[in-house]
């Protein structure tokens, strides 16, 4: 049966198309319709980007090892340079023996982090990077010419004033001597603790050394400029300025990675192979 609506004509059919275009139940239907329909369209978009997405952050994560190794140049090809002149290995943090995996380039140390079958929690007392979790293996990223060891890269991490500060830091062959730093993921502030990307600070670390001749792991920021004058300055690097807890963050993180906790046991036998 037709129905004649607001304007006296008689409406053909029922359902949706029936409706009053200011009909409460037609703005709903309409509303939720268009929702569904973007959230489809959103949800696609992001699956189909998904491949995109994880290739371009494999790129930058290869950029920025290769950036701390001064082996990045623009306009060259980040994976043929990468694939030619860097050897990544997993190891066991514990002991800092190699572990075999099918694709060590693939392995994910923050996604492991978070799965309590891979990675261990940190008493408090030990936790000095102020991460809470660790994965219990960890890649190491090596730099080789003619089969002699050139670099060791190591990814670093731990918490500064904002954020958790995610870097590499690259060692001479001898296993104590650092060749550079960068940081690629931080959230501090810009101009005060952001200042830990700026090239010319990340410069000052060039030549300065991780280990006493302890064997501890003493390399740190302090406030001021370090001259030659310095005593032991060989183990500081300027702090950065107006930003005191974000330096101590660097610190902690430093000494934390190159300490028992972290890379120490694998650095040492690098080492003994060396000696």
């Amino acid at each position: 049966m037709s129905e004649v609506n607001e304007n006296g004509q008689e409406a053909k059919g029922g359902g949706l198309l029936a409706m009053s275009n200011d009909s409460f139940a037609k703005t709903i239907i309409v509303a939720v319709g268009l929702c569904l329909f973007c959230s489809i369209l959103v949800s696609a978009a992001a699956v189909g980007l998904r491949p995109l997405q994880l290739k371009n952050k494999e790129l930058d994560m290869k950029k920025n090892i290769l950036q701390v190794a001064e082996l990045y140049d623009e306009g060259t090809s980040i994976e043929v340079v990468f694939d030619q002149k860097i050897e990544t290995k997993i190891i066991e943090l514990s002991s800092g023996e190699y572990v075999d995996i099918e694709n060590p380039e693939s392995f994910d140390q923050r996604k492991a982090s978070k799965d309590p079958a891979e990675s261990v929690a940190i008493p408090a007392d030990l936790d000095k990077a102020g991460i809470r979790r660790k994965a219990t293996k960890a890649p190491v990223y090596l730099v080789k010419e003619n089969d002699e060891l050139k670099l060791i890269i190591l990814p670093v991490h731990g918490y500064g004033l904002w954020s958790t500060m995610y870097g590499f830091l690259a060692l001479e062959s001898d296993a104590t001597t650092v060749a550079g730093i960068n940081f690629y993921d931080q959230g501090e502030t810009p101009g005060l603790g952001g200042e830990v990307v700026n090239p010319k600070w990340r410069n000052l670390w060039k030549g300065k050394k991780v280990y006493n001749t302890e064997g501890e792991a003493i390399l740190a920021l302090v406030k001021g400029s370090v001259t030659d004058a310095t005593a032991n300055a060989e183990y500081k690097v300027d702090g950065l300025a107006g930003a005191t807890l974000t330096s101590v963050g660097v610190t902690n993180l430093i000494q934390y990675w190159l300490g028992r906790e972290g890379f120490a046991p694998y650095l040492e036998k690098i080492k003994k192979e060396r000696s």
